[in-house]
């Protein structure tokens, strides 16, 4: 008979504990990573306490259930200092004004910190409990085997930045001609000594940000100061997230700005691992530059491209992206929302939501998950922002995802081997196979997992090649571990012909091949 998508129900078994290394730190393969708005989280503590809240106030309860869940690390969106020049131009930007209106009808002052990415200093926001409050939640992680991830901002500082006045070659400067002409992208800087035309950060694709400045990589003490501030952020945490990545890069940072620099970071990588070997670097990075940058020191790149296939909702480009190299593969990390895109609620039409969840959460990598996510939250909060709607808990959704992630921390699908899967059509002429994309996960001494979606809007059928000579002569028990679906088949019959499917549109399964 044909396996067909059911409507799943929850699973009740426990969502299953990885396992730790000697130091009580999660090691695994393939980790998974949980964004939190540090900013957010504490405005809805300070509510409930009903005074300010700091990192101390984020509950063992909080982090008991993040441990729960299966997280490898934890990364505290926004934790540095930021400055009054940001949360000014923040308020004053119109356009920024109506944006945050549409997220915040009932908007005020207050709700505009400024732009978490325009930093001042790499210390602990002063509102935030300083320091020792961020060593302490750091120690609470570890307690849990889990890790801390920050940001760091490689390509601007704030407005405000003391380098202004105590480093101005540190920056990109512009002339004044530069500065009538594109106002957009250059600003004049008042400072003790003289007024300065520096220019705003930017990529070389849209107008510069207008509560930063662009920091200027041809300087050799701009690079070696960067790379302190670096060495300094790698005491407080267990690695970083490097913001916009590529835009320091040699070639991009001389097409943008007509000056040559030397190569950042693989000194600054190779630098870091020499005292702590495993810290851990993830790039943010479009335009196909993921590869350099992996090939630069980098753990993980951001793998936008998979999200936009996924996005456009066809079949074929999702599974030639899983044709790519194995160790390209082994380092992306594969998300579905975070701060920077809409949310996936907001996005993905239901069904194709929870099909592009299976695909990205169970696919080898860095699995990234977004505060919110599970819950159904359909409305992007800008990082100028510091408070979040009000939105209805989508309860299906929260219980595909916890489902998915009892799947997600699997031996197998954490530690195991990745390998796609050939469909082929279940008869002449039907060309719904191409619908499919298919994998399988194999960990010795573990029954194999088979991951299959039916990607597209119609109802398909297909025959999924299985490529494991233990089901030959055996009666196999095929268990979707995202529903109440079981049935038995003949092994022989699945080695020779394989294992057919009939599902509807956006239908998935994730079955364990167990013989009998």
């Amino acid at each position: 008979m044909p396996i067909t998508q059911l409507s799943p129900n929850r699973l009740t078994r426990p969502i299953l504990q990885p396992r730790k290394s000697s130091i009580g730190l999660r090691q695994h393969r393939y980790p998974s990573l949980y964004q939190v708005n540090t900013r957010v989280w504490l405005r809805e503590l300070q509510q409930s306490l009903g005074e300010q809240a700091t990192l101390d106030d984020i509950s063992d309860t909080e982090l008991d259930r993040l441990a729960r869940e299966g997280f490898d690390w934890i990364w505290f969106l926004g934790i540095w200092q930021t400055g009054s020049a940001g949360q000014r131009a923040s308020r004053e930007n119109r356009e920024w004004q109506t944006e945050f209106q549409q997220v915040l009808p009932d908007l005020r002052q207050n709700d505009v910190c400024g732009s978490c990415f325009a930093i001042t200093s790499y210390k602990v926001h002063s509102d935030f409990g300083g320091e020792v409050a961020l060593e302490r939640l750091r120690r609470r992680l570890h307690e849990r085997g889990m890790r801390l991830l920050l940001d760091f901002v490689p390509n601007h500082t704030g407005l405000d930045h003391p380098w202004v006045e105590q480093h101005p070659e540190f920056y990109v400067r512009g002339t004044a001609e530069q500065l009538r002409n594109e106002p957009h992208d250059y600003v004049r800087v008042e400072t003790s000594t003289k007024p300065r035309i520096l220019a705003y950060g930017r990529d070389p694709y849209f107008a510069g940000w207008p509560d930063t400045l662009q920091l200027n990589y041809a300087e050799p003490s701009l690079q070696e100061a960067m790379q302190l501030e670096l060495e300094s952020i790698a005491e407080k945490c267990d690695g970083v997230r490097c913001d916009m990545a590529m835009l320091v890069l040699s070639d991009v940072f001389e097409r943008t700005w007509g000056l040559r620099m030397e190569p950042f970071w693989p000194k600054v990588t190779r630098s870091i691992r020499s005292r702590r070997p495993e810290f851990l670097f993830i790039a943010e990075v479009y335009w196909d530059l993921e590869w350099t940058l992996q090939q630069q020191g980098f753990d993980y790149t951001y793998d936008k491209r998979l999200y936009d296939r996924l996005r456009d909702g066809h079949a074929r480009s999702v599974r030639d992206h899983f044709r790519a190299d194995g160790r390209f593969q082994q380092k992306s990390a594969r998300f579905l929302e975070n701060h920077d895109e809409s949310r996936a609620a907001g996005t993905f039409l239901p069904g194709m939501h929870q099909a592009a969840a299976t695909l990205t959460y169970l696919s080898p990598g860095l699995r990234f998950f977004h505060d919110g996510q599970f819950e159904g939250r359909a409305k992007k909060v800008s990082v100028h922002l510091g408070r979040r709607p009000i939105e209805p808990v989508n309860s299906c959704l929260r219980d595909f995802y916890a489902r998915l992630l009892n799947c997600v921390h699997l031996p197998e699908t954490q530690d195991g081997e990745w390998r796609l899967l050939n469909c082929s059509s279940a008869w002449d002429g039907n060309w719904t196979s191409d619908c499919f994309i298919c994998f399988a996960w194999q960990k010795s001494e573990y029954p194999p997992i088979v991951v299959t979606v039916n990607y597209a809007p119609t109802w398909s059928q297909c025959y999924v090649q299985l490529p494991f000579d233990e089901l030959r002569g055996r009666t196999v028990r095929a268990q979707d571990l995202m529903s109440s679906v079981v049935d038995e088949r003949d092994g022989d019959e699945l080695f020779h012909h394989g294992l057919y499917l009939d599902m509807p549109k956006w239908g998935f399964h994730v079955f364990k091949l167990e013989t009998l």
